[in-house]
């Protein structure tokens, strides 16, 4: 039985976790945002430097813990923003050296996937939707592989960047989501489904083309945008089920708390005979008990570098799914 501190900051958030046999005890964050535009990833750095100490008080509070309580410290390696993961590395080796505890280096998409064991997903098919990533993933042969991915940006990222062509600020998912709530009126957009990946960049330009004509209302784009490409993500979910054989779906990432996405999986997986698993809504935006989870998992099978050693780390920004050797299971 181990103590694990989890520490989160690939993008817009910064959190701390805390998870002990599998049990959450505490998941704090707070994020950055803006009233427009997107995301600045040297601003939200900043705002990681300002918020991690206060945001550590808060979960050792949560958890009801000393800190010379935990057994070791897990972080967000990869992938993500380059300036906001050095921030969470700093902070991470910071307490690894002042506790002399080891240090678990975590890559965040493998966390969102090994989290859904919450949800008693057995061994699933995963359908990764977040920010920068969008994935269909699933574990064969020693790693996670990828079945299907965009080819060129991420699900959340087509939404904010479609939320910001609208004038709506940081995060827009959410806001486009609620807006297409308000609608059930379809407004064809181009589909663009390649085997097992996706294209997004294309329909991204035909909303703006549609936007500057002023001749739909935002209402009606927001519910053709996402009846679009979530019919595209379930498309290649349901093509990677038959493809591996698998039973399982598991939805997870930030763009999973959108509840027609969900209600468009559950559809096809009754369809399919198939079970559908979805972790709260807390464990699919970004967190950091999903990497103390995984660094808890890692760290009892022998994972971890001593404080001795911190300058053999770094983080890697790019390290894909599938670059990772799955040496716990």
């Amino acid at each position: 039985m181990a103590t694990v501190l989890g520490i989160e900051s690939t993008a817009h958030t910064f959190g701390i976790g805390i998870v002990k046999n599998k049990k959450i005890l505490a998941n704090q964050r707070d994020m950055y945002t803006t009233s427009e535009g997107g995301i600045i990833p040297l601003e939200s750095a900043k705002h990681h430097a300002k918020v991690n100490q206060n945001i550590y008080e808060k979960a050792l509070k949560e958890a009801n813990l000393k800190e010379d309580k935990i057994d070791a410290i897990a972080f967000s390696r990869a992938p993500g923003l380059a300036p906001c993961l050095i921030e969470g590395m700093k902070f991470a080796k910071e307490l690894s050296k002042r506790l002399n505890k080891p240090l678990v280096p975590i890559n965040h998409c493998i966390a969102h996937l090994e989290i859904g064991q919450i949800t008693g997903a057995k061994d699933p098919v995963m359908l990764y939707a977040s920010g920068a990533n969008t994935q269909v993933i699933a574990y064969a042969a020693g790693k996670y592989r990828v079945f299907g991915e965009t080819l060129d940006i991420g699900i959340g990222n087509f939404l904010d960047t479609f939320a910001r062509y609208a004038g709506i600020g940081f995060p827009g998912g959410p806001v486009i989501d609620g807006l297409a709530r308000k609608s059930k009126n379809y407004i064809e957009l181009p589909y663009k489904v390649k085997g097992m990946d996706i294209a997004l960049s294309g329909i991204l330009t035909n909303l703006r083309q549609k936007l500057e004509s002023k001749k739909y209302k935002i209402e009606d784009l927001a519910y053709s945008a996402q009846e679009t490409v979530f019919a595209m993500l379930v498309e290649t979910a349901e093509r990677a089920l038959a493809h591996t054989g698998k039973k399982e779906l598991l939805l997870g990432g930030g763009v999973a708390c959108n509840s027609r996405l969900q209600e468009m999986c559950k559809i096809m997986c009754e369809e399919r005979g198939a079970k559908f698993f979805c972790p709260e809504r807390p464990l699919l935006v970004d967190n950091a008990s999903m990497i103390a989870f995984l660094g808890e998992i890692m760290f009892k099978s022998g994972i971890k570098t001593m404080p001795d050693n911190l300058d053999e780390i770094d983080i890697l920004p790019r390290q894909r799914t599938d670059d990772v050797e799955v040496t716990w299971k």
